[in-house]
């Protein structure tokens, strides 16, 4: 695998969403092997191929056809984890997925997002971060969030687009 090197400098893109569940329940959620099928509207499939722990390797099939692998960086039970994403041969971004329970039954699940840079140029970089990519990006964390609220609960796995499409990462429609 080649995935180039990711970085958390600049502000991530962050997503912070109560889970109607206890903080037991959504680790076992997160930290299945595979997960992604279950809780990801995005992906048509998560194939493991090293789990769980630091060191934890996976890919994410998207919709689009994209495929991202995942290399895991940190990983502390039942507190979350961290990963860097990308394409083989490409940036990756920086993911940090964070448990913190709110009651017996509620739990807080954060994930914060430092996206590869878009442009070699830094004025522009920004500009796009700031008007495209982080509005999508949020949009993106806010289906995904949605998608383990709703198994955590469930117990049934997401559907394709559940909670709205996205431009990058849901199958592309063709239209007549």
């Amino acid at each position: 695998m080649n995935l180039r090197g990711s970085s958390t400098s600049g502000r991530p893109v962050r997503i912070s969403t109560a889970i109607n569940a206890s903080l037991d329940r959504v680790w076992e959620v997160i930290s299945t092997a595979g997960n992604l099928e279950n809780v990801h509207p995005f992906c048509s499939s998560n194939p493991v191929s090293a789990w769980p722990g630091v060191g934890a390797h996976d890919e994410v099939h998207y919709r689009s056809g994209w495929v991202y692998h995942r290399h895991f960086t940190h990983w502390t039970d039942r507190t979350g984890y961290e990963l860097d994403i990308g394409a083989i041969g490409e940036e990756t971004s920086h993911v940090s997925w964070r448990l913190d329970p709110l009651d017996d039954e509620n739990t807080r699940l954060t994930i914060e997002v430092w996206p590869r840079p878009v442009s070699p140029i830094p004025g522009l970089r920004q500009f796009l971060r700031f008007i495209i990519v982080g509005p999508l990006m949020r949009n993106y964390l806010k289906s995904v969030t949605a998608g383990v609220n709703w198994f955590a609960t469930s117990g049934e796995p997401v559907k394709e687009d559940q909670f709205g499409s996205h431009i990058w990462f849901s199958a592309k429609k063709r239209h007549r």
